[in-house]
């Protein structure tokens, strides 16, 4: 009973642990998607807190940047280098959301204008950078799950497919501000 026991308490932890990501990220992605598209917005006029877009580019950039550098340190071995960088990433990920979610608290959705060119490809980007955003949260939580409680070969698997799609979400974050922008003329 005893190998049995002890073999099976950490599968049961973990698998409980991966449910709660899951519906920690589920409860964050309907509470997004609620905010964006139901909630009626507190400042309609934009006048508050009018350099949040910008300043999601900018975390959404220095995450990229994180990770990258993050990869470049496991790839040379350096893993107490590549936890920092890691943390950073997560950290500025983390800023970002909380920015993100204030001002569509705030602005609520800003949309692209429809005859604005490059309308075709600015679309298709956003809505690969949401559906990607959707999927990376929970990676990333459980990536740092297996990281953290010493997983080292589960957080190698699923770090495989985390760190490519977290790194897209933060650069396409920054390249549809900047096409947002450009279209607006601001």
């Amino acid at each position: 009973m005893g190998a049995t026991a002890t073999t099976s308490r950490p599968r049961a932890n973990t698998r409980s642990a991966i449910a709660a990501i899951l519906v920690i990220s589920a409860a964050a992605s309907l509470f997004l998607f609620w905010l964006i598209y139901e909630h009626p917005a507190a400042d309609v006029s934009s006048a508050r807190l009018p350099f949040l877009p910008a300043l999601n580019a900018v975390l959404n950039g220095l995450s990229a940047t994180a990770l990258l550098v993050g990869y470049t340190f496991i790839r040379a071995r350096k893993i107490a280098a590549h936890r920092a960088s890691m943390i950073t990433a997560f950290m500025f990920s983390t800023l970002f959301l909380i920015s993100y979610i204030l001002h569509h608290y705030l602005h609520g959705d800003v949309r692209y204008p429809i005859h604005a060119a490059l309308r075709s490809v600015y679309l298709p980007l956003l809505a690969s950078h949401i559906i990607l955003a959707v999927i990376a949260l929970p990676l990333v939580l459980v990536t740092f799950f297996f990281s953290l409680t010493g997983r080292i070969p589960q957080h190698r698997k699923v770090a495989r497919w985390t760190f490519p799609l977290w790194l897209y979400v933060s650069v396409t974050g920054v390249i549809t501000y900047v096409m947002l922008r450009l279209a607006q003329g601001t």
